[in-house]
């Protein structure tokens, strides 16, 4: 078998990966990208039908390719992406290979080998562009809910797919509160088992979060094991866009439920926790609003006021803290519970006992190897699609230096 050496191979063609192609093209250094199906997979074949890109159409941008249609201020739908990354790995002329997967990756005499399944390829360079989500957290209760329908947020696409009945959707960060929003106006019973989040508003005195994040400097703060550990914002662009309140959902039908702590034949239980849980949520709301408030007074930024209440509705009712799912009718669980990493194929020792990637802003112990497009890279931007690029040219610079 022939081995095809080349001076770099980025791993995933995704944003990030199409990205730091863009940058090392810039800096003349060869290259290709390697994209075991297409080009942003995930965003075609791992989303819900309905779903809405989260930052509005104005924060759609990668280096050199800003948003270029007529309506900025709308959340533009999961297809209107994958156009939109597709047009940019044109734009780039990026070296992409379609239908070539990885299966290896390890050390060689002069730099590393990767097996493709047909062939081999030596690299003195490789950038792991995979995303952050590889493998669905399915937690060990699962073992226990019985005979229902299981499915992970990245397998569902629509209310249709499930059985009917009720619906248990496990975790309420940003997807699963879209999901059970989707499936409750659908006209599904749904439960929703909700953990730690952050909420904040939609949109506040005329502009959105996503510009607020920015004009505060959120997006900038450099990322450390404290942030990495704080709940998540939820944040959708689903119905045009609406702030996310967990406490409007009950008073319209949906039963929230604690943290899920375990399951056994059928029978779910649930941390005593819901109504704590909303109430810090509900501070994070109210601490968000003080401090746009306050940046607006000292900034002197010409912005209408706004009396926004914390929730729409009142506190809900006392937690329930087991479900029978055959009683409550319920014939489908969807896990929206995140996703765990899987370098399995990677035979490198660069990452903890758990699997986690081991870099300092993607750069990792092992020279030549780098890491791409995860959470909390460097700054709160490196999980958003405007904030890859500032990661993907520090990188690239890197692989130039070499």
């Amino acid at each position: 078998m022939l081995t095809e050496r080349i001076e770099t191979v980025i791993i995933g063609g995704g944003q990030a990966g199409l990205t730091i192609s863009h940058c090392l093209t810039r800096l003349k250094r060869p290259h290709i990208v390697l994209e075991r199906h297409r080009i942003a997979e995930r965003w075609r074949t791992e989303r819900w039908d309905s779903l809405r890109f989260q930052f509005p159409n104005w924060s759609m941008r990668l280096p050199d390719f800003p948003y270029a249609g007529d309506d900025p201020d709308s959340y533009a739908p999961r297809d209107d992406v994958v156009r939109f990354i597709e047009a940019y790995a044109a734009f780039i002329q990026a070296p992409v290979r379609t239908g070539v997967e990885v299966r290896a990756l390890r050390r060689a005499p002069d730099g590393f080998s990767l097996e493709t399944g047909g062939s081999a390829i030596q690299a003195r360079n490789v950038v792991i562009a995979t995303g952050p989500y590889q493998r669905p957290a399915i937690p060990p209760a699962a073992a226990g809910l019985g005979r229902v329908v299981q499915m992970s947020a990245s397998d569902y696409r629509n209310p249709g797919q499930a059985p009917t009945g009720g619906v248990l959707v496990v975790g309420a960060g940003a997807s699963g509160c879209q999901i059970a929003e989707e499936l409750m106006r659908a006209g599904r019973t749904v439960f929703l088992s909700v953990g730690p989040h952050r909420r904040v508003p939609r949109r506040y005195r005329d502009r959105d979060i996503i510009w607020w994040i920015t004009e505060l400097g959120m997006d900038d703060a450099i990322a450390d094991e404290e942030a990495a550990r704080k709940p998540p914002l939820l944040i959708s662009g689903a119905y045009g866009g609406q702030t996310i309140d967990l406490r409007r959902y009950a008073a319209h039908g949906m039963v929230l439920l604690g943290r899920l702590q375990d399951a056994r034949d059928g029978i779910v239980s649930f941390a005593p926790d819901l109504e704590q849980t909303l109430a810090a949520g509900d501070d994070s709301f109210a601490g968000f609003i003080a401090a746009a408030d306050a940046h607006v007074a000292r900034a002197g930024l010409a912005l209408p006021r706004e009396a926004v209440a914390v929730s729409e509705s009142a506190p809900v009712a006392e937690p329930t803290l087991s479900v029978d799912l055959r009683v409550a009718g319920i014939e489908t669980v969807i896990w929206a519970t995140g996703y765990r990493y899987d370098f399995g194929w990677v035979d490198l020792d660069i990452f903890t006992p758990a699997g986690a990637p081991i870099h300092r802003r993607g750069v990792t112990d092992v020279p030549g190897v780098y890491f791409l497009g995860l959470p909390f890279l460097h700054k709160t931007k490196s999980s958003f699609m405007s904030g890859v690029g500032e990661d993907a040219a520090y990188l690239a610079e890197r692989i130039a230096a070499r």
